[in-house]
């Protein structure tokens, strides 16, 4: 089976998610960076292609130039991954769904709602696969959970609790990665909301199966001076009744990675937490507690095709980020199976982050979720 091969939209000097992503791409030999426009500067993408060590000549100054010369390549790109902060999101999207190239794009969607709905419909123009990289939903005992969830092992959801604590924007916002995400130019609307809050909304959703109709926001920017928010918390409303909450806050000083989420139903409950990554704890209501680790022999197929090692040997976020571009590398070659979310997941992250940032400032209470 050839290798699929990937361009790269940003990811250059300075990066963290660029060698996330090439790592996470390259761990199973499906595909291969071998191109890219790593930086808007043709000096720094140059660099970029150094650092990756592809061939000097496709490390391309402008998306035109790659394009226009993968094209004439018989070895040319198959598809392109975006890890570019979130305003270039859209015209990078944009420019290589209307070249003939699917997209794999960095989490959120676009900056802003009304773009992502333009994305949508070039998505749709394009009829090209396009994918997001909700890193949490390729961990294996998130699937695991998914599983569970749709087979009924806790009943019918009541309460669901998704908490993503940080504590790296507790004081000022130096460094590259900092700097950009405290931006609105280049953020959109939402800060933290937008940031970890859209991960923890998008794993809600992922795993429950149900979709958050209703939200309360209450946003606020902690830090003096910030222009985007920094510490959130919303109440959900879920389509079958559900009551939720979700906490994301880059301000808890102390806190690494928290996520964790809390599902809670009539028979049982079900708690992850991705820094204890390979352990799913079950409570059932007769009293009796399980835990699942990754590996198990109990666990479904799903999970079990995201899992590479026995059990007992750690598995984490390079190989969740890899089961992501797994699923893509599926769903290009169409074949079945692929957990890859995709455009609908996008509009309603972005719809997620555009109706708490506006029902948060207008302390309009309780505000319907509309994608």
């Amino acid at each position: 089976m050839a290798r699929l091969r990937m361009g790269m939209i940003g990811g250059g000097p300075g990066a963290f998610i660029g060698p996330v992503h090439r790592i996470a791409a390259e761990l199973d030999r499906e595909i291969e960076l071998v191109a890219g426009v790593f930086s808007s500067d043709a000096g720094r993408s140059r660099a970029g292609g150094e650092a990756y060590r592809i061939d000097p000549d496709r490390a391309y100054p402008s998306l035109d130039a790659m394009f226009a010369a993968e094209k004439a390549r018989e070895d040319g790109i198959d598809f392109v991954a975006i890890v570019s902060p979130n305003h270039h999101h859209l015209p990078a999207a944009k420019a290589a769904l209307e070249a003939g190239y699917p997209v794999l794009s960095d989490k959120p969607m676009t900056a802003t709602l009304a773009e992502a709905k333009e994305l949508g419909g070039v998505v749709a123009q394009a009829g090209l696969p396009y994918g997001l990289s909700y890193t949490y939903s390729g961990y294996p005992l998130v699937r695991e959970a998914r599983a569970r969830v749709a087979a009924g092992a806790i009943g019918s959801v009541r309460k669901v609790v998704v908490e993503y604590p940080q504590g790296w924007l507790a004081g000022e916002a130096t460094g590259k990665q900092a700097e950009w995400r405290v931006d609105p130019a280049k953020s959109g609307a939402g800060g933290c909301i937008g940031d970890i809050g859209v991960h923890a909304f998008h794993l809600a959703e992922f795993i429950t199966g149900l979709r958050v109709t209703e939200l309360l926001a209450d946003l606020a920017a902690v830090v003096p001076g910030r222009a985007l928010d920094d510490d959130c918390t919303v109440l959900l409303r879920f389509d079958n009744g559900a009551r939720g909450v979700l906490l994301a806050s880059q301000i808890e000083v102390g806190e690494l990675n928290g996520l964790r989420i809390r599902l809670y139903g009539e028979k049982g409950g079900l708690i992850w937490r991705q820094e204890t990554p390979n352990e799913l704890t079950f409570h059932s209501i007769d009293g009796s507690t399980q835990v699942i680790r990754a590996g198990d022999a109990a666990i479904g197929p799903d999970a079990r095709a995201a899992t590479r090692t026995p059990g007992g040997h750690p598995e984490g976020y390079l190989e969740a980020f890899a089961n992501l571009y797994r699923d893509f590398a599926k769903q290009l070659r169409g074949e079945p199976g692929s957990l890859i979310p995709g455009i609908d997941d996008g509009l309603r992250g972005m719809a997620f982050i555009d109706t708490a940032v506006r029902a948060s400032a207008d302390r309009a209470g309780w505000t319907v979720l509309q994608v």
